[in-house]
């Protein structure tokens, strides 16, 4: 009883029990230890295929599946510019999924390490390489995608690698070597997925060079290859841009009305319509039943842009004008719309209504708060630089006018004359301080950063528009100044603000005689008052020092207020008047040769004739203007001893140059100039001068040096060149070599 209970839970087990136990043992040990990485035996391949897809691959797959789950979820699109076919990558936005893209990469390289020959492993190389591209470790990544396309077995794993490596080299800027992967794909036998990702890529790599036509070609070749879905319908919103941005409408619409038929999200199809509607006519009633939509709310602003653009694009500027200001007005929280309001604003200003100071305002607040790796941003800041310069030298013409008539009006009507002028100053801060006050009594009731706070009515420092005013209203008022100690003092105030006294006021800006100091009260007192008038007094040119120093800007002023009307502007009828007032005023001005050109230029550019080049050639024969008058009657030939002579003495001016003796340089370039006239290398010394004028005269002079070269040598093969020195001269901080 006992053993039978014994046995049946406690068994014991024969010599040929243990014998065959220990046997089967073996071999189980055998044929695992005989499952090398290296061999290519049904059974050690079988086993590490296993072990590699379900312990390796599929985990590592799956990681990176929801590494991009997370970034198109979270990726925020800028709908004011073209969007990007393939999300940009960007390692610290992918933060928060760091864990997961680091387990792929390290479950894809287990693959490599640990199973060889199995049949994964390209397919794991391929993970890797692409984890490596989502982290943004391009040197790894290409290394990886091109030990794919060398060691590889199958042509489906080299062909996708290779798009991975097209993909890189779009990243990294390497254009020419995408397009050398890309010519090699495209006469391979792709299969549907490889294809698809293909004309991808590429598209994306020709959008990134703004190639434009070819990208939205491309993009259409792809679309039989997807499915219905929201990315089918993103492609066809980017596609419906691409073809708008090469002058293709009809394309375009096709392309939105596909956006409505692929399942898009809310964004997607608003986007949709609205860029229908910019692209061709609608009704009012349309954008009411837009405006009445409440799903609508937080895209008004969206809607009275794109109700400004088509007023603008029919020449109804004030509704235009009107219809932004809404826009910016109906902002909520979301308030990317501004700046690209505001540069519209700053365009209309500056190429139809050519009010170049509300221009300049305009584009002031839009740089403010456009993103600097905009496609907009470097043009709209050069074109700011010359709208800077253009209302200082404006303001200028004012100011030394003004003060200039102060001068010359009696004692008693110019003390009378400034304390109106103060009277009238202290009267607008009092009324700027009041409204400051009712928003800060406003925004004390209620959150300041909520968003159904109306736009106007939030506190100022959580409000980007009424941060960029006041950046605008300061500016306006005090000038650009450095932080320091002081800074308000009223000996430091800008002659512009205190010598335009006797202008009227502009609405909006703060007019404050003495700054922040004045009284808070709304009543100056006695020694209050005197501060500001000997401020106002000591800016007035009354000695004939003064009034010399104050003619020299004035003349200053005109002579760059012509040239940014003729040149930058292309306005030859301002230019004219404005060259004539600085010959009338001053006659003795030092740069009459090239004011007479620049007259003689503008002249012809409107057809008008004129005696401009008679007087230049007639009173300076030998400026270098008269000589660029007289090339047009030579044949421009020169002997061969004449071109070895013309290289003697340019490389005695450029051994100087490197000799850094640049003073003597340039003297003897600009001398050098007229008997050059016509040689094979006339224009390498037009440019060594500019750069010696750079080194020797200053920026400003640098930079006319450079727009004179464009002008007179337009088929020269260094004009590429000094393009580029061009727009680096044009940064406020380039600094030039």
């Amino acid at each position: 009883m006992q053993g039978g209970f014994f046995n049946r839970y406690f068994p014991t087990y024969s010599v040929a029990d243990q014998f065959r136990s220990c046997f089967l043992s073996v071999v189980v040990l055998v044929l695992v230890s005989s499952c090398s990485q290296y061999s290519q035996k049904k059974l050690p391949v079988a086993y590490h295929n296993l072990n590699a897809r379900y312990n390796a691959y599929l985990i590592a797959r799956d990681r990176l599946r929801e590494v991009e789950r997370y970034q198109h979820k979270t990726y925020q699109e800028n709908y004011n510019q073209p969007l990007p076919i393939l999300l940009p990558l960007d390692s610290t936005r992918l933060e928060p999924v760091k864990a997961q893209l680091d387990d792929a990469i390290k479950k894809a390289s287990l693959v490599a390490e640990r199973h060889q020959n199995s049949k994964w492993l390209d397919n794991s190389y391929i993970l890797l390489g692409t984890a490596r591209l989502y982290r943004q470790d391009y040197g790894n990544a290409m290394e990886v995608f091109k030990y794919v396309n060398t060691k590889g077995e199958g042509e489906d794993e080299k062909h996708e690698a290779l798009i991975g490596l097209m993909r890189t080299y779009v990243e990294t800027g390497a254009y020419t070597n995408g397009l050398n992967v890309a010519e090699y794909l495209r006469v391979q036998p792709l299969n549907k997925a490889n294809t698809r990702d293909y004309y991808l890529t590429k598209a994306y790599l020709h959008q990134q060079k703004q190639e434009y036509a070819v990208s939205a070609a491309l993009l259409d070749a792809t679309f039989p290859f997807l499915k219905k879905g929201e990315t089918t319908a993103r492609l066809h919103l980017i596609a419906g841009q691409l073809y708008d941005l090469t002058g293709k409408p009809e394309q375009a619409i096709a392309h939105y009305r596909q956006v409505l038929k692929n399942r898009p999200t809310y964004e997607q199809s608003f986007y949709a319509t609205i860029y229908s509607i910019q692209g061709g006519r609608t009704s009012n009633e349309r954008f009411t039943r837009m405006l009445n939509d409440r799903k609508n709310t937080d895209l008004k602003d969206k809607i009275y842009y794109t109700m400004g653009l088509l007023e603008a694009r029919n020449g109804r500027y004030p509704k235009a004008i009107e219809y932004w200001k809404k826009s910016i007005h109906e902002t909520t929280s979301n308030t990317s719309q501004i700046p690209y309001t505001y540069q519209e604003m700053g365009k209309l200003y500056f190429e139809k209504l050519q009010n170049f100071p509300t221009a300049k305002a305009y584009y002031d607040s839009a740089l403010a708060l456009l993103p600097q790796q905009s496609a907009d941003y470097k043009a709209l800041a050069n074109r700011k630089v010359f709208l800077d310069e253009f209302v200082e030298q404006q303001q200028t013409i004012q100011t030394e006018d003004s003060l200039q008539k102060l001068a010359q009006m009696n004692p008693a009507a110019l003390d009378q004359h400034l304390n109106e002028a103060i009277d009238r100053k202290q009267k607008q801060q009092q009324a700027l301080l009041a409204r400051a006050q009712e928003i800060a009594t406003q925004a004390a009731n209620r959150p300041a950063t909520s968003s159904d706070i109306p736009a106007d009515q939030r506190w100022l420092l959580y409000n980007p528009i009424m941060v960029t005013q006041g950046r605008t209203e300061f500016m306006q008022k005090w000038g650009t100044r450095q932080l320091e100690d002081n800074w308000r003092r009223s000996q430091k105030e800008s002659s512009a603000q205190i010598g335009a006294v006797d202008s009227p006021p502009q609405t909006g800006t703060a007019l404050n005689a003495n700054g922040p100091e004045s009284s808070s009260s709304g009543v100056l007192s006695a020694a209050e008052r005197k501060a500001q008038k000997d401020a106002l007094y000591a800016t007035i040119p009354f000695s004939p020092e003064a009034l010399k120093l104050s003619n020299q800007r004035l003349e200053n002023a005109y002579y760059h207020l012509g040239k940014l009307y003729k040149f930058q502007f292309n306005q030859p009828d301002q230019a004219i008047p404005t060259f004539e007032t600085l010959l009338t005023r001053y006659p003795n001005t030092g740069v009459k040769p090239e004011v007479y050109y620049l007259l003689m230029v503008s002249n012809d550019q409107l057809n008008r004739t004129s005696t401009w080049k008679e007087k230049l050639l007639a009173e300076f024969p030998t400026s270098s203007y008269a000589r660029q008058v007289g090339k047009t009657g030579t044949t421009g030939a020169h002997t061969a001893t004449g071109e070895t002579e013309a290289q003697r003495v340019y490389t005695e001016i450029y051994n100087l140059y490197k000799a850094n003796n640049l003073s003597e340089a340039l003297s003897r370039a600009e001398t050098a100039m007229s008997a050059l006239t016509g040689s094979l290398i006339e224009d390498k010394m037009a440019v060594l001068r500019v750069i010696l004028i750079g080194k020797v005269r200053g920026v400003e002079p640098y930079r006319q040096a450079l727009i004179e070269f464009i002008r007179d040598y337009p088929t020269s093969s260094l004009l590429p060149k000094v393009r580029e020195m061009q727009i680096a001269a044009e940064q406020p901080t380039a600094k030039r070599k």
